[in-house]
């Protein structure tokens, strides 16, 4: 029996690495030779909405919150090719995953409503009577 590894999200979630798929390419950029005969540009997908490790509140919350970031069947890609190791790209892109979830399944922090300070009130009332008066000394003045 194999152990599954895991991908430790927070405190709530681990994600099983088999859920993840991971796609080498050839990195562009910069590098001589070794750029041209090494993928060491890392794809890493993630399909949200067949993830098994996720509640549907925590599905919902992700696919609403990562919605730019989705395709339109709601996976989610991160490319990393920062590194010339394909195993630090893959490493880099498991870091920006849990950090991007983590993130995006932090509970949003509840505005406190606040008033605008006096001064600004005053100020905002001083300018509407002088534009009132700009615009009252445009007129024709009045016929006797």
């Amino acid at each position: 029996m194999t152990e599954q590894a895991y991908l430790d999200i927070d405190d709530t979630l681990r994600l099983p690495v088999s859920e993840l798929t991971f796609k080498a390419t050839r990195s562009g950029g910069p590098g001589g030779q070794h750029v041209n005969k090494s993928s060491t540009q890392v794809e890493l997908w993630w399909d949200i909405p067949g993830s098994a490790a996720l509640s549907d509140d925590q599905r919902n919350l992700l696919l609403e919150r990562l919605e730019t970031r989705l395709d339109q069947r709601g996976r989610l890609r991160l490319v990393s090719n920062s590194h010339r190791s394909q195993l630090r790209n893959r490493n880099e892109a498991l870091d920006r995953l849990r950090d991007l979830v983590a993130e995006a399944l932090r509970p949003a922090k509840p505005r406190k409503p606040t008033k605008p300070p006096r001064a600004s009130r005053e100020a905002r009332l001083r300018d509407k009577r002088l534009r009132g008066e700009r615009k009252r000394q445009r007129r024709e003045p009045p016929e006797e």
